[in-house]
């Protein structure tokens, strides 16, 4: 996954991300819950992963707050080159990863691994009409999930952004994995089926 030529796209649309105003991103992050939680799969049970947002990311604290009691918020930790899951919530401890991330103050080895989470909310740099993501480009979300390409399986995976972060069209990899669905504050994004 190195000398990535979507690294221009990136570093473009992580400054544009980072420009929307603040008054504008806390009304998306208002919408954003909205359309997470009408998602014919938001109603789930068990551990539910969001993120901690950074770097002009569409935050998800609205959509904590209004989860179902079935569900578990759970945000990413940080296991050799993957990503485990654990419970978190406001006002627990939190450390910084080596990226300066915060993620809760767990033991990475007992935390929950990716198939063991009902849905998982992940954020992107980039999306496209047909539903790809496009990431930070350090393959986090693609290792942790990489047992969906051989079969679809749980968890339910949805890229969340704002809608200014879409372009026309994002080339594909091998080693990208598809999401269920994309949510910005205007709406959802599904995949087309591959038959159509």
């Amino acid at each position: 996954m190195t000398n990535d030529p979507r690294q221009a796209l990136r570093q473009q649309l992580r400054q544009q991300r980072r420009d929307i105003p603040a008054a504008q991103r806390i009304a998306a992050a208002e919408t954003l819950a909205e359309n997470l939680l009408a998602l014919p799969f938001a109603d789930v049970s068990g551990p539910v992963g969001g993120y901690w947002a950074m770097d002009g990311e569409i935050a998800l604290h609205r959509w904590q707050m209004q989860l179902p009691p079935q569900q578990t918020y759970c945000l990413p930790v940080l296991h050799g080159k993957l990503l485990r899951f654990a419970p978190w919530r406001p006002g627990q401890a939190l450390v910084s990863n080596r990226y300066g991330i915060p993620e809760p103050d767990v033991d990475p080895a007992r935390a929950l691994l990716p198939e063991q989470m009902a849905l998982v909310v992940a954020p992107l740099v980039g999306f496209d009409p047909h539903c790809r993501r496009l990431g930070m480009g350090g393959g986090w979300y693609d290792r942790s999930f990489a047992f969906r390409q051989r079969q679809p399986a749980p968890p339910w995976l949805v890229g969340v952004g704002f809608s200014a972060q879409q372009v026309p069209s994002l080339p594909v990899e091998d080693w990208d994995v598809a999401v269920d669905a994309i949510c910005t504050e205007l709406g959802t994004l599904h995949p087309e089926p591959l038959n159509a």
